[in-house]
């Protein structure tokens, strides 16, 4: 037998280092474990985002999306350098609509949650109806029948008006209803209904809305009451969503990610899904 003998002090010591290398290890296992157990196939995102280009839709007020290169080439010492400026209004692409928008008192892009930006999305489908009325809206009904088939909309969810509109884009005059600058009177498009928006403000807790048309509200809308019902509850909407005919009914998570411009009323945003 080997008795070795050590000061009280000196067994505390050795005893916390072993505690914290066991620790350590322990945490790197969890973290290696982690990794592996969260890895994301990419079969299951889908991007729903178009491209800012020279083809992004906007307004018809509004000016286009502008991209200069600065630099774009080799440089003195030989290699590669490319730098570009860009220019573009809040309001136009695949983009979010801040509180800001229509609502004085309202968040500003900066300081919208993320939170409100990603949840389990309930998709809608009115693009049956869509498709032969440009005037046509997501209604209560059209909720209702979803709940029936689906389960109630979940605490947290991003409600996504699917009208069918994202086949015409980029082809402005089909997507907008006009191509001409200037022209307001022109715009026809789907959108949402104010009772629609009003029923999923008092009976849901839905975190945002979005829908693959360029307003929440339908196109011939004047005052825009879904902007203000909807901004006015200080939540976030997203319009111009793209390939929304990949998204099921359910079970997808939705990832709307604004940039963050400060004091903005909305803003560019990257959004995309990961399926079930």
């Amino acid at each position: 037998m080997i008795i070795v003998s050590m000061a009280p002090g000196a067994l505390r010591m050795n005893s916390v280092k072993i505690f914290a290398l066991a620790t350590m290890i322990l945490a790197l296992g969890a973290t290696r474990v982690g990794f592996a157990a969260e890895m994301i196939d990419p079969a299951k995102i889908v991007d729903l985002t178009y491209t800012f280009d020279e083809h992004t839709i906007y307004w018809p007020t509004e000016k286009g999306f502008v991209h200069q290169f600065e630099k774009n080439g080799d440089t003195p010492q030989h290699y590669f350098y490319s730098s570009a400026n860009y220019s573009a209004p809040e309001h136009g692409g695949t983009h979010t609509d801040a509180p800001h928008h229509f609502s004085a008192d309202g968040k500003t892009l900066d300081q919208v949650p993320l939170s409100n930006c990603i949840g389990p999305a309930a998709v809608i489908d009115f693009s049956a109806r869509a498709a032969t009325d440009p005037d046509a809206m997501l209604t209560v009904d059209d909720i209702k029948s979803y709940e029936a088939a689906n389960g109630q909309i979940p605490d947290g969810a991003i409600v996504v008006a699917r009208s069918g509109w994202g086949k015409y884009y980029p082809d402005k005059k089909r997507y907008m209803g006009t191509d001409k600058p200037g022209d307001v009177a022109g715009l026809r498009f789907p959108g949402y209904s104010a009772p629609a928006v009003d029923f999923l403000l008092k009976n849901r807790r839905v975190v945002a809305i979005a829908i693959d048309t360029a307003s929440m509200d339908p196109g011939n809308s004047k005052d825009f009451p879904v902007h203000r019902l909807w901004l006015g509850a200080n939540k976030p909407g997203f319009e111009n969503l793209a390939h929304a005919e990949k998204l099921p009914p359910r079970g997808a998570t939705i990832f709307c990610i604004p940039m963050k411009i400060g004091n903005g009323t909305g803003g560019p945003t990257r959004i995309f899904a990961l399926l079930p």
